[in-house]
């Protein structure tokens, strides 16, 4: 599942992302409130985790109550330290379809997120992704081109699934930041080219035609037709 996890406390929602990328999900960040709203907005999510309480004067509440007044029926999964029956109550009655409250034990939480897919009806991971000969299996996180295994270290690989699952579009550096790396600002270092260069140096070896692109001044895209200005050797 594609997943957006809102929550200011970053041990949390590293906690969080972590386990939910092991469980073979794809989870993207966001650490206020008015950030959060943004992308619930603007784009589409199998599921959201919300913290209630979060900085800037828009809380988890705001968040949902605004979602559900666009008819958006995204699963919602409320993460709060308020605990009362009350509260728990009001975040169920704004929205939410589970309210979770911290301290949690992270299998609980994985578990109430599974059960919410399965009420959702959303649809099971697919076996495989693939462009052109390359294959990636989500659920177990092996990648073969043209039937030859490619051994990936984990960050390579969050990159690599990340691009094929927004395959033919431009992914821009500040996507990657945010989604790989659970950074929201640039950290002005050559991070990305570091691991994208390792990465091509993997799945593109031994004469294969090259799969990744840069899109100078943008990002990167995988599988999209080469346009002008796009630099195809990296």
């Amino acid at each position: 599942m594609r997943c957006l996890l809102i929550e200011d406390d970053i041990p949390t929602a590293e906690l969080i992302r972590e386990g939910l990328c092991q469980a073979g999900h794809q989870v993207e960040l966001c650490h206020d409130g008015h950030d959060g709203l943004a992308r619930v907005s603007d784009e589409l999510w199998d599921l959201v985790v919300l913290d209630r309480m979060l900085p800037g004067g828009l809380d988890g509440l705001d968040i949902l109550a605004s979602m559900r007044l666009r008819e958006d029926r995204t699963p919602v999964l409320v993460l709060s330290a308020l605990s009362s029956l009350d509260e728990r109550v009001r975040g169920l009655r704004s929205g939410g379809d589970d309210y979770l409250t911290k301290p949690f034990a992270l299998d609980e939480l994985l578990a109430r997120i599974e059960a919410l897919a399965r009420r959702a009806g959303q649809r099971a991971e697919p076996e495989q992704l693939d462009v052109g000969d390359l294959t990636l299996e989500p659920r177990t996180r092996r990648v073969f081109r043209d039937g030859r295994p490619i051994l990936l270290q984990p960050r390579e690989y969050q990159l690599l699934e990340y691009l094929v699952r927004h395959r033919d579009e431009v992914v821009t550096r500040k996507m990657l930041l945010s989604a790989v790396w659970g950074y929201h600002f640039d950290p002005e270092t050559n991070v990305i080219d570091v691991q994208m260069s390792r990465l091509r140096n993997k799945i593109d070896k031994d004469g294969v035609p090259p799969l990744i692109r840069t899109v100078r001044g943008v990002g990167f895209t995988i599988g999209a037709p080469a346009q002008d200005g796009d630099d195809v050797d990296g």
